[in-house]
């Protein structure tokens, strides 16, 4: 998250947060302009659940960035004695493939950086980081392995969320976020979907999940193509909002890449 402060705002003065919510609590409060979150990974799917965080704090998607992610691993001995990885649940699974094959187990902590912070304080041989390489510099570490994750093609998108947002103007390609909630109905998300299928409008992301342990009522978090006063996305929203129990845009930005 730190590096990808860096390459978004190149201006911009990073405040360090341990947690997603102690980022968004940060903006909230307005320690920090906007904070930078990361939401998924091309090799271990979701990272932060954007739909449950953002929706009460009142802030709204405003960008989004893509980050090459290149793990390294990082200790005070040598690698042949390293027992241990310790490191965020997603840099793990990222590289679960490489530490299975090097017999290292992985040890949970919610921050890649603060991992290498507590292996420079441990000082134990037999315990590693797994973590940006730049955090062996920081926390006086050697490197021990580096580009170990599963697959070259290691890619994470970051969302920007700030307190309010300017009217979506000017060159695209746009992107809007949504969430809603289809109705205990037979093919509630076919009708859902279908003002998007009849006006040319592109899903590029959709994903179901549960809130509140009920098991009954689905909601869904959806990226699509456009922005609002687009004459085809507004017609798939209004029809959307006809099919759909409640729904809620949570911003419209640029796209950092476009998709396709």
């Amino acid at each position: 998250s730190h590096v990808a402060a860096l390459e978004a705002f190149p201006d911009g003065l990073p405040l360090p947060c341990f947690s997603f919510e102690d980022a968004i609590e940060a903006v909230q409060e307005g320690r920090a302009d906007c904070a930078i979150i990361p939401i998924e990974n091309s090799l271990h799917g979701r990272v932060a659940d954007i739909h449950f965080l953002l929706p009460e704090s009142g802030l709204v998607i405003t960008g989004e960035h893509f980050l090459g992610i290149r793990h390294a691993l990082m200790g005070v001995g040598p690698r042949d004695g390293v027992r241990e990885a310790m490191s965020h649940p997603q840099a793990l699974g990222q590289c679960r493939h490489w530490l299975k094959a090097h017999d290292i187990r992985p040890v949970s902590y919610p921050d890649t950086a603060g991992a290498a912070a507590v292996v420079a304080a441990q000082r134990d041989p037999a315990v590693a980081a797994l973590a940006p390489p730049g955090a062996a510099a920081i926390y006086g570490l050697e490197l021990l392995a580096s580009d170990i994750a599963d697959a070259d093609h290691n890619m994470t998108r970051f969302v920007v969320l700030a307190r309010g947002s300017k009217p979506a103007s000017g060159d695209g390609p746009w992107m809007t976020t949504l969430i809603f909630e289809v109705k205990n109905v037979p093919a509630a998300l076919y009708k859902a979907m279908g003002g998007f299928a009849t006006n040319g409008v592109n899903i590029t992301k959709l994903e179901s999940y549960q809130r509140n342990g009920s098991f009954a009522a689905t909601e869904f978090f959806a990226d699509v193509e456009g922005k609002p006063g687009d004459a085809g996305l507004d017609r798939a929203l209004e029809e959307l909002g006809f099919h759909a129990k409640w729904l809620r845009v949570l911003g419209t930005y640029r796209q950092a890449r476009k998709r396709g």
